[in-house]
């Protein structure tokens, strides 16, 4: 059996990697991240991390079907939402989202970057839920190397949509 190589990325490599996203189903996202696992060249896991500035959000508030994801502080305070209730999380602190998931959002309201990890498995496909969204459900692959997402069908609009929601934007 071949083995494959491993990699060892460093600290100066994952800070001058980092790029600028946003999740434009809501405007206060905005944040640089390192996509730590692909960087690495593993293919079943994702890990990232991100810097998260003052008054800035991850994504938007979501909860996924299938896939399970993960939250670990490293620095600084930020406030998550989870589930509808605030909880203020900090270094050390862990937070779990098995699916399917509870909806939350990591937020920071502090004057300093929020630092932490963050992963899950990777999946083919995968169902997103909005709340504060009207309860929006999009469908999320992976093309070309990036997420694509899509507006599924509602009872109102029972032929969903063609449009492609690319949440994972660089800007």
């Amino acid at each position: 059996m071949d083995r494959k190589p491993a990699t060892i990325l460093r600290a100066s490599e994952i800070e001058t990697t980092a790029r600028w996203y946003a999740q434009r189903l809501n405007p206060e996202s905005r944040f640089r991240g390192t996509e730590l696992a692909r960087a690495g060249n593993l293919e079943r896991i994702g890990v990232s991390i991100a810097f998260l500035p003052p008054g800035k959000d991850s994504f938007a508030y979501h909860a996924h079907d299938i896939q399970e994801e993960w939250v670990y502080v490293v620095r600084g305070r930020a406030l998550a939402l989870v589930d509808g209730v605030e909880h203020e999380v900090g270094p050390g602190d862990f937070l779990a989202f098995p699916a399917p998931q509870v909806p939350h959002l990591m937020c920071n309201r502090s004057s300093e970057d929020v630092v932490y990890l963050m992963g899950g498995g990777r999946v083919a496909a995968d169902v997103i839920t909005y709340p504060h969204r009207g309860g929006d459900r999009y469908l999320l692959r992976g093309e070309d190397g990036r997420a694509a997402f899509y507006k599924l069908a509602t009872p109102e609009f029972p032929f969903g949509s063609d449009e492609d929601e690319d949440d994972d934007t660089e800007s």
